[in-house]
């Protein structure tokens, strides 16, 4: 997949700027320098796509305010599913908004996504050999996998990372209550709650480079996610109270 022109192109450009972040980091963090730079680079990314991350949760937030509306849609034509959607499409468009709103946002992102993740997936960029999964940090090659590292003193740092992981996901756990509660008969929502803990088992198959990586963007990810709902939580309050 990551030989396709386009992705290959992307894959080319990121391993271009991170050897220049580990360039001028490495008189900061030495032989960490790598694993700083992935992580610049990926809050730099987080950074470009905030405002997918914003309309993400605003749709959210939509969705959450219109759901005991489409509730009581949903019992009133619980026997006509076309009638049924035809009125939640109207309500969504008097709202501003669309069931779908939610999804553009992530849709754009995955290209991005995708490219980043093969940085890390890729053992040879240009007919070269990857030379960002053979730079160490703490001792481990950012090429090392788990499978490989299991009964060393390298699987050390895997636990650690799994352990972050976990402690990130319970927090984006948590976060999702609110919503999951507000939006009860969301299709999937149990297991969407959940989600967040796949990226331990994602940690334990992927090299530890896309693991840091994996780590830092679902870090940012909740932290994103806590400040733009309690600033659009906010700002319906406002409006709520304004006479």
């Amino acid at each position: 997949m990551y030989s396709f022109p386009p992705l290959a192109a992307g894959i080319g450009a990121l391993h271009t700027v991170v050897t220049g972040l580990i360039t001028l980091l490495t008189p900061l963090l030495g032989t960490g320098s790598a694993a700083g730079a992935i992580i610049v680079l990926t809050i730099a990314i987080r950074l470009i796509l905030t405002p997918f991350g914003f309309a993400q949760v605003r749709a959210e937030q939509h969705r959450l305010r219109l759901a005991p509306q489409v509730r009581d849609l949903k019992r009133r034509y619980q026997h006509n599913r076309q009638k049924l959607q035809q009125e939640i499409t109207k309500l969504y468009t008097t709202a501003g908004t669309s069931p779908l709103a939610g999804c553009l946002p992530t849709l754009a992102k995955a290209p991005v996504f995708t490219v980043v993740y093969g940085l890390f997936l890729t053992d040879d960029i240009h007919g070269r050999p990857n030379d960002l999964l053979e730079a160490p940090l703490a001792g481990v090659p950012l090429g090392l996998r788990f499978a490989d590292a299991a009964g060393t003193p390298d699987m050390m740092i895997f636990a650690l990372l799994i352990i972050l992981l976990g402690v990130v996901a319970w927090a984006s756990v948590r976060l999702a209550t609110a919503a999951q509660a507000a939006s009860p008969d969301m299709p999937g929502g149990a297991v969407v709650r959940y989600l967040p803990y796949a990226t331990m088992l994602i940690a334990g198959i992927v090299p530890l480079a896309a693991g840091l990586y994996l780590l830092t963007t679902t870090a940012w990810t909740a932290m994103e996610r806590a400040l733009f709902r309690r600033f659009l939580t906010g700002s319906v309050m406002v409006k709520t109270t304004r006479p």
